[in-house]
């Protein structure tokens, strides 16, 4: 008996750390589902290229250019070494899809310019690997008639200044690294449909 009220009473403690804490869970499908510690603040995320929830302009997609397009942040929290940018399709057919993830970018960053996922250009930045095997941005490519997708871009302001993943890392695997080190978050997210 007395071990049994034991063990409640340190669940019950448990729990009561856990909503202490206040991780923050940011509201996606399980497969997407990220968990950032209750330190991380808001940024802004936007594009000169389409307003958050509105449909991104055929020449960011696979239909166009398949060039990504130019981002722009807010100021970032103090203590920010790096950033890291990513690109998720939560709607795809099998699950979310990653289109992009480049990182290891500089805390004095404020954009990328459109097409930077074909010219780089900035000293250290790396891109990973998406989904559809190659290194750098894979824009939006649902299948025909599936309807709309939501396209996910995400800037994480980190407390380290380099990820180090390997050479050929994953955009997925990268990004469960960065969520370790973010000190705040951005969000613009655009939609397209075939």
């Amino acid at each position: 008996m007395k071990d049994g009220n034991e063990r409640r009473r340190l669940l019950r403690r448990a729990a009561q750390l856990v909503a202490g804490f206040g991780a923050a869970v940011v509201a996606r499908p399980a497969s997407a589902r990220i968990t950032l510690r209750a330190a991380s603040q808001a940024m802004t995320l936007r594009s000169d290229a389409f307003q958050d929830g509105q449909a991104i302009p055929v020449r960011f997609t696979c239909d166009g250019e398949n060039v990504s397009p130019p981002l722009s942040w807010s100021e970032p929290p103090p203590g920010t070494r790096s950033f890291a940018l990513f690109c998720t399709d939560p709607d795809a057919p099998a699950g979310t899809f990653h289109h992009w993830g480049v990182f290891d970018l500089p805390a004095h960053l404020r954009r990328l310019d459109e097409g930077f996922s074909k010219t780089g250009g900035i000293p250290g930045a790396r891109q990973a690997v998406n989904d559809f095997g190659k290194p750098g941005y894979g824009g939006p490519c649902p299948p025909q008639g599936h309807g709309v997708h939501h396209y996910h871009f995400e800037i994480f302001a980190l407390d380290a200044a380099r990820l180090d993943p390997p050479a050929d890392a994953r955009v997925a695997n990268v990004r469960r690294a960065a969520v370790a080190h973010v000190l705040a978050r951005g969000e613009l997210i655009g939609t397209y449909r075939r």
